[in-house]
């Protein structure tokens, strides 16, 4: 499977579209209760290190809703609730968006060679996965302030992994 996308680059006061290619470096499993990365065997030597890692960033494709009509939706009701305020799909987490690139935190549990094994992620199984990349606290963690309609959710704002 290969994934393709378009990008725009700004070329002096010209913007120019682009094409490449991304290529899935694997897919979510899920079985039986349990949840995996399974990526492909060539890729197992990438994975050195991350068992010292608790969180890791999945890259993921919205494959799921990726069709022209999804793409071209550039506003939305967050969670589809009516009673959220329409917000422009990069003010939230809609999976429709011109690129359905999806990210999510995941807690990893094991790393054994080429499959990682996490508590849940918001992806069906057989997704194609784009990339992975480790939690780092110091990195990706900040103070932040967050839409009103996140707000009076009746839920707390966490900063930090789950």
């Amino acid at each position: 499977m290969i994934l393709s996308g378009s990008a725009n680059a700004q070329d002096s006061e010209q913007i120019t579209e682009k094409q490449f290619v991304l290529k899935p470096i694997g897919f979510v499993q899920k079985e039986k209760g349990r949840t995996t990365l399974e990526l492909n065997k060539n890729l197992a030597p990438a994975c050195l290190g991350l068992d010292g890692f608790s969180h890791v960033w999945v890259l993921w494709w919205f494959n799921h809703t990726d069709t022209p009509e999804k793409r071209s939706i550039l506003q939305v009701h967050p969670r589809g609730n009516k009673k959220n305020p329409l917000t422009g799909v990069f003010a939230c987490r809609s999976p429709v968006r011109p690129n359905p690139i999806a990210l999510t935190l995941c807690r990893i549990h094991s790393v054994r060679n080429n499959v990682i094994e996490i508590d849940t992620i918001d992806a069906f199984a057989n997704t194609p996965i784009l990339d992975l990349k480790p939690y780092i606290p110091g990195y990706d963690s900040t103070h932040a302030t967050v839409a009103d309609w996140l707000t009076n959710r009746n839920r707390t704002i966490e900063s930090g992994p789950r």
